[in-house]
């Protein structure tokens, strides 16, 4: 199967090292520790009246969610930057838009999955609501996405550029 360029998340060397490394937290001394819990608390009996045991059960389930969100993303992955199409509102751009055409009232963010988010610059998705109507539109463009509300809203790309953080 060939992955599009919407099928790849890029990450930094840094961000990767840090995902891999909570994967193989959990896949190996996490599980074994939630293994453990669960053993513990079914040794204290009735399964149906103890707290500890559904607690550690739903533990269990939400680390098996993590392993495989994890698991997805990094087989998907591509460590560096991604190609930077030039005036092109893509994954690992920094965009600034304008909204309603209004030049004066902008918002610039980084266009990228979550595992980039930093405190230095606000970051949307790119299957985010505002990510996905910006995502391949160049500079001047309009774009629309739709409001929690259900209407439209539009946009106008002013800026695309590589993020360097």
């Amino acid at each position: 199967m060939t992955q599009t360029s919407e099928d790849v998340t890029w990450l930094t060397q840094e961000a990767y090292t840090k995902l891999k490394d909570e994967l193989e937290y959990l896949s190996g001394p996490a599980r074994a520790e939630i293994t453990v819990k669960i053993a513990a608390a079914r040794e204290e009996g009735d399964l149906r009246e103890n707290g500890g045991y559904h607690a550690a059960k739903e533990e269990q389930g939400k680390q098996e969610l993590r392993i495989r969100q994890l698991t997805q993303l990094l087989e998907k992955a591509k460590v560096g930057e991604a190609p930077a199409a030039a005036d092109v509102a893509a994954p690992g751009m920094v965009v600034t838009i304008a909204f309603d055409g209004d030049e004066d009232d902008t918002m610039t963010f980084l266009l990228a999955s979550r595992e980039y988010a930093s405190a230095e610059i606000e970051t949307y998705s790119p299957q985010s609501p505002l990510g996905s109507g910006v995502n391949g539109k160049k500079i001047g463009e309009d774009a629309q996405y739709e409001l929690p509300n259900g209407k439209l809203a539009s946009v106008k790309i002013l800026a695309a550029k590589p993020y360097s953080g």
